[in-house]
């Protein structure tokens, strides 16, 4: 069945890092076909990879970044939902998620939480008529939306500032609000939530647990079952932390060390990158 999902994945910045490559790759090893959107050339994508213009998708006008970090979340986001909504068979991948077995799902819904409260996008299936994927993409039509899921104060500070004419642009506001944030709402709403697979589906190390990846010798075995589907390396935070304090290269015994061995990923061939502002990885949620 995995042959008959392709995953989707979208850079924007350049050439890739080891760190995208050896996700990408993952797939591919894994005998799933990749689909790697980009708006500009991509000069050394793994093999295998099946490049696409992103603007067949959604054009790069008007294109939105996170107003406090620089970051693409936001067209990201956007992204991810446009093109579920034109794909069949598509699950939609983060390029910092690794590839633990082929993704496959009986109904097209494909994604987990993250946390009690949280469901994560990172890696998101739904099926094209999903009533959730419609109001996500309802939701996202108007950069000025105001979310009901920040509480009623939230909602009356926006209301307020929206009526005296200096109304709130998603850039502006938390960071998720357009992607895990809007869609753990729009699946708890529309009841699609029971579909999302348990934590270790897709995120077997959770967010404050990250730094385990990069620690040589840890026994990571623990953390993945027999239903974990990838790992997610969060990758702005995992590049900060690379860079910060390992010299952009992980350790040879650490889990992404072995990773990038058991792949023939050269880190010395594509070094990391900062990308969005200059941040050091403090434990501050991505």
């Amino acid at each position: 069945m995995s042959k008959d999902y392709q995953v989707a994945a979208l850079w924007i910045g350049g050439s890739l890092s080891y760190l995208e490559q050896l996700c990408l790759k993952s797939f591919v090893d894994a005998g799933q076909h990749v689909k790697l959107y980009s708006y500009e050339p991509i000069d050394n994508a793994p093999e295998g990879i099946e490049m696409a213009d992103a603007n067949e998708v959604l054009s790069q006008e008007n294109f939105l970044r996170h107003g406090r970090t620089n970051s693409p979340a936001l067209h990201s986001d956007l992204f991810r939902y446009h093109l579920l909504a034109q794909n069949d068979r598509t699950i939609w991948a983060d390029t910092d998620a690794y590839c633990v077995k082929p993704f496959e799902t009986p109904n097209g819904h494909f994604y987990s939480w993250e946390s009690a409260e949280g469901i994560n996008g990172g890696v998101l299936g739904l099926p094209r008529d999903s009533e959730a994927l419609g109001q996500l993409l309802e939701f996202t039509t108007d950069e000025y939306a105001i979310p009901e899921w920040y509480g009623d104060a939230y909602r009356r500070e926006l209301e307020a500032k929206k009526a005296a004419g200096t109304p709130v642009h998603a850039g502006e506001q938390p960071w998720g609000v357009w992607g895990p944030h809007a869609l753990t709402h729009f699946l708890k709403k529309t009841g699609e939530s029971r579909y999302a697979m348990p934590i270790w589906g897709l995120y077997p190390f959770e967010y404050s647990e990250r730094a385990l990846m990069l620690r040589p010798g840890y026994d990571w075995h623990s953390h993945i079952k027999d239903d974990t589907y990838s790992i997610h390396f969060y990758g702005r935070r995992m590049r900060a932390r690379l860079l910060d304090k390992f010299d952009g290269v992980p350790k040879p015994r650490s889990l992404i060390g072995q990773l990038v061995r058991k792949h023939g990923i050269d880190p010395a061939a594509a070094p990391l990158r900062r990308h969005g502002k200059p941040e050091p990885d403090t434990g501050a949620e991505d």
